[in-house]
């Protein structure tokens, strides 16, 4: 289902593949608590299908929806650049009616704002409260939601933090991982759709990301301080949980 609801943006063709996936995608039913901890949680990432049943999650984030309920709210937009400085304010739904735009290959990340993160829990309590998060938990951390919509060709260049989890909503978004210990080459202030173009094609096997899109209704773990990156191949819609 597309979050823009058939509303016409121009769209980069290119961006419409998949690519390959390299990356364990597993039925939750398939996958223990303590077969997570030792398959996964501490050394390399994983996809989740079916953990959770999220339908009324996704009602809630339609694109209607969420201008109703939140429009007038403001929020707090990042650049995209992996060392991100600048935070601008606007209301939710200038930002989905003026800013939310498909991304070209030569836009600077510091140039691009995007919404995830930052977001006020008191006023966005309400929604946060109808989703649920995936069972498998790491001992002695707790989850934090981060929750964002970004439109066709952004992403956020390589950076890493502590573990956690990333749910799609709506649309699809592209991960590339590297581990702690295999730093990507990249610039802090390109894209992650100018690394895709200008980068990617070129790599040795040997220095070729994990990588997988997910869709809707599958979750990314990602375990302590793996290096990754983000693009959305079409207007997405997402949560992510923070674990420390």
């Amino acid at each position: 289902t597309s979050w823009c609801l058939g509303r016409a943006l121009p769209a980069d063709r290119s961006l419409g593949a998949d690519g390959r996936c390299s990356i364990d995608v597993l039925d939750g039913s398939e996958l223990s608590q303590q077969q997570f901890l030792e398959r996964y949680a501490y050394s390399r990432p994983v996809i989740l299908r079916g953990l959770t049943d999220n339908t009324k999650f996704q009602l809630l984030c339609s694109r209607s929806s969420l201008l109703e309920n939140y429009g007038s709210l403001k929020v707090r937009l990042s650049t995209a650049n992996t060392h991100s400085y600048r935070k601008v304010d606007v209301s939710f739904q200038e930002y989905v009616e003026e800013l939310l735009r498909p991304q070209s290959e030569e836009t600077l990340g510091s140039e691009t704002l995007y919404f995830f993160g930052d977001n006020n829990f008191t006023e966005w309590q309400d929604l946060f409260d109808q989703y649920h998060p995936p069972p498998y938990l790491l001992p002695g951390t707790t989850g934090a939601y981060s929750f964002g919509i970004a439109g066709p060709g952004t992403g956020v260049p390589f950076h890493w933090h502590g573990p956690g989890y990333s749910e799609v909503i709506y649309g699809r978004k592209r991960w590339f991982l590297y581990p702690p210990d295999k730093e990507p080459h990249f610039h802090p202030n390109r894209t992650t759709l100018s690394w895709l173009k200008e980068t990617y094609p070129y790599l040795p096997e040997e220095e070729a990301p994990l990588e997988c899109t997910i869709r809707p209704g599958e979750v990314l773990y990602f375990p302590d301080h793996w290096w990754h990156a983000t693009l959305n191949l079409e207007t997405s819609v997402f949560i992510s949980t923070f674990l420390g």
